[in-house]
């Protein structure tokens, strides 16, 4: 069974061999056991003691002894910024599921971008699909930005230099920048969303008028003990660097980390515990109050990225039309679904397919929802069994050639907003 330690951006001690961490001191002369002590800085040394992220680790070998990188050609559809290839498209998009590979393909191989902004080292996001039918063999990481993971289908066992977690649809995954991990299969193919953060870390929002509790709980957030592979033998490891992929061969594990201590480290989080704020009077809220983490841009309140769900809830406002809005916004917003149907989208949007709706570009429910919201009784309403999720951006988002050129976009999307009638004003 595998452990973890609880609490977001805690810091953590934690030694898979006892007597392993320097106690009074990070960097001894002399480690215990001959280990080798290496910081991993998640933000700059400078930064304010509340941003600062990094941790300590005491390894068998140190992460610096490799040969050089090489050029890697392995995952043909992932890009980086600049993200040029097609102009960015003020339509609405919208896709079905990325087909499951038919032959063997991990985790990196399967990874394929759908879009992005910034400049994909210090702002902005990269969103990619990843399907994958076997087990990594090798590791990787990301030098461009930390990983959200959000799988859709299939469990994944995510084996990283600070150990191992699980993850498996309704739960995700956040990886550092710079972490070294693989990711093993547990039940058969799997699917899902992955945002690439170059941004500002992920925190949990402030709460503001909410109080001291509620929607993600600090505690609720899972994060690794230690585990270390001492195994000798080439080991490949593959890294994004400026939005290329690049590889060098080891001689040994790269997960080989017995002790660390810091507050810089993988962590998951089970969605379905998630306490959702909604109105008990009137109007539909905006949907910020369901933001489980943000990476907060230069402009105080606009987020480079914030990562919203839309999960199970009970609907009880009075007079109020249910479903969200119709809207017209600044910020770019990349939709997801994991399971189940969106309230606001009666038909073609399904688990594992996505949408993007850019900045200042109309959209809102179709009309099927549209219609039967308009003419439901205001009982108390529970949504169940769904999950839908939203990366929102303050940069617009733009789609990769692959993305617009696939045959899985839905090119009739916008006959969902088709036929409304026109309201019919008194006297005219």
């Amino acid at each position: 069974m595998t452990t973890y330690q609880t609490g977001f951006l805690n810091h953590f001690a934690t030694e898979a061999v006892l007597g392993a961490l320097p106690v009074g001191r990070n960097s001894p002369q002399c480690v215990p056991f001959g280990l080798y002590a290496e910081q991993l800085s998640g933000t700059a040394f400078t930064a304010p003691r509340a941003e600062n992220r990094r941790s300590w680790l005491y390894r068998l070998r140190p992460s610096a002894a490799h040969p050089p990188f090489t050029c890697y050609a392995g995952a043909p559809h992932l890009r980086g910024a600049p993200f040029n290839e097609v102009p960015p498209s003020p339509n609405r998009l919208r896709w079905d599921p990325l087909p499951l590979p038919d032959q063997e393909v991990d985790f990196v191989a399967g990874l394929v971008t759908q879009a992005g902004n910034g400049d994909g080292a210090a702002s902005g996001i990269s969103v990619h699909f990843y399907a994958a039918t076997v087990s990594m063999m090798r590791a990787f990481f990301d030098a461009d930005g930390e990983l959200l993971i959000v799988p859709q289908q299939g469990a994944l066992r995510i084996v990283s230099e600070m150990g191992v977690i699980e993850a498996a649809p309704l739960q995700i995954a956040l990886i550092p920048r710079g972490v070294r991990f693989r990711i093993e299969l547990i039940e058969g193919p799997a699917r899902g969303y992955v945002c690439e953060n170059h941004g500002s870390p992920f925190r949990l929002p402030d709460l503001g008028p909410i109080g001291a509790n509620g929607l993600a709980n600090p505690r609720d957030f899972e994060t690794p003990v230690a585990a270390y592979e001492d195994v000798d033998g080439a080991y490949e490891l593959v890294q994004k660097f400026q939005g290329r992929l690049w590889t060098t061969t080891l001689d040994h594990s790269p997960f080989d980390v017995v002790a660390w201590h810091g507050n810089l480290a993988p962590c998951r989080y089970d969605l379905t515990r998630f306490n959702t704020i909604n109105t008990v009077s009137f109007d539909h809220p905006d949907p910020s109050i369901f933001t489980v983490l943000t990476s907060p841009s230069e402009r105080a309140g606009t987020a480079n990225c914030d990562f919203v769900i839309f999960p199970p809830r009970w609907m009880v406002a009075e007079d109020t039309f249910r479903p969200p809005w119709f809207h017209r916004n600044v910020m770019s917003e990349y939709m997801g679904l994991i399971v189940g149907a969106y309230d606001a989208k009666e038909g073609g949007f399904v688990p594992g397919g996505a949408s993007l709706h850019n900045q200042m570009n109309g959209h809102g429910p179709d009309r099927a929802s549209y219609d039967k919201a308009v003419s439901a009784p205001l009982a108390p309403h529970r949504i169940e069994g769904t999950m839908a999720f939203m990366f929102e951006s303050a940069h617009v988002l733009a789609p990769t050639r692959w993305a617009v050129e696939s045959p899985t976009m839905q090119l009739d999307y916008d006959e969902c907003w088709s036929g409304f009638a026109k309201a019919e004003l008194p006297g005219a």
